[in-house]
């Protein structure tokens, strides 16, 4: 398990169109990915299982927990992200609530974040 955090540093200014904001890429695939996003309320939990593919989590708000095959729980905000690895065991939980972006595909790459 691996955690970033988001850095508009590493972004590329878009003045196009007009447009005064910051681009941080997240990830290019050439194979399909899959994209959604979860919901997690007070209490929600995503269980402890094994991943099929890489996967890439994007918090965009909220907070909890992760944790990868150890029993250590790594706290997660928002502007952040967690990436596991293909057949890595993981969990995310919260007491709180959040919302998260999962990123999952065969060929994921997290190269243009930051870790922290």
């Amino acid at each position: 398990m691996k955690i970033y955090h988001f850095q508009k540093e590493t972004g590329k200014i878009i003045t196009k169109f007009n447009s005064n904001f910051i681009m941080s890429r997240i990830t290019q695939t050439q194979k399909p990915a899959h994209i959604g996003c979860m919901y997690l309320d007070e209490n929600g939990i995503i269980g402890y299982h094994q991943a099929v593919v890489p996967q890439l989590l994007l918090i965009v708000s909220g907070e909890g927990w992760v944790r990868g095959e150890t029993d250590e729980y790594s706290k997660v905000h928002s502007g952040e992200a967690v990436f596991w690895e293909k057949d890595e065991w993981h969990e995310t939980k919260t007491e709180t609530g959040l919302t998260a972006i999962v990123i999952e595909s065969e060929e994921l790459t997290t190269s243009s974040l930051m870790l922290l």
